[in-house]
């Protein structure tokens, strides 16, 4: 994913905490804060990925919109990839548990864009066009003011803390931010323009990610996941050899 850094484990029982990512180590004070917000930040991503798909898989049913879909089930797979961290560091063997928890995550994307691409392309070869959603646009509207701030926060708070895990789940966040930006303008411009293939366009873009992300998934960047600081106090959540550390 990104050019491999030298990986900085976070113990936060040592007396002495390690350095930002881009200035002074905090104190063991600022710290413990610095960790908190992290956590309320995976906890507050996962609860909000839950309402998003919830409210676009609905309004992607009723509506017919590929896009609306496959913007759902997306947020349905991010929040599983959430719940199979939690499953790995729940048991004694995190290793064996971590291939079998990449491997399902990685299909699921595989298996998401399969699914996307097949209903987006039916779509455009019978020239069906999704209705008017304002659910649908409403969330997507919604999810581009919330997701860069989110990401900002994030990164910023990870940057402080020097957990390179954040940061990556920081640009996790921002890649959903393209993802509701592409769904907003296919939305918008089939309700709006009268562009009946918009939104299946916007799904083959949205199918686009879901391929890059089951690739990630499969060469092991879940090892990054942020939500290990859930079940693992003494590290940042980012193991040795890590692409995207």
């Amino acid at each position: 994913m990104s050019t491999e850094l030298p990986v900085h484990s976070i113990d936060t029982t040592a007396s002495v905490a390690p350095a930002g990512l881009h200035g002074p180590a905090p104190s063991p004070e600022h710290k413990a804060l610095l960790i908190s917000r992290v956590r309320f930040l995976v906890a507050f991503t996962i609860a909000y990925n839950v309402i998003e798909a919830v409210v676009a898989l609905t309004a992607g049913s009723i509506a017919g919109s590929a896009a609306l879909l496959g913007f759902g089930l997306d947020s349905v797979i991010e929040v599983s990839s959430a719940l199979a961290v939690a499953w790995q560091f729940a048991g004694g063997d995190h290793e064996a548990r971590e291939k079998v928890a990449l491997r399902v995550i990685a299909f699921s994307f595989f298996g998401l864009a399969a699914f996307v691409t097949y209903d987006a392309g039916s779509s455009l070869i019978t020239g069906h066009a999704a209705e008017h959603s304002s659910l649908g646009i409403g969330i997507a509207a919604l999810s581009l003011l919330v997701m860069p701030v989110a990401s900002l926060i994030q990164r910023r708070t990870g940057n402080e803390l020097g957990s390179h895990s954040a940061v990556a789940d920081s640009k996790q966040t921002l890649l959903c931010t393209y993802m509701s930006a592409a769904l907003l303008l296919g939305l918008v411009a089939n309700s709006v323009l009268g562009w009946w293939w918009a939104d299946s366009t916007a799904a083959l873009f949205i199918a686009a990610l879901a391929v890059r992300e089951g690739i990630n998934a499969r060469r092991g960047d879940l090892c990054c996941s942020p939500a290990e600081v859930f079940f693992d106090h003494d590290h940042d959540g980012c193991e040795t050899g890590c692409d995207c550390c």
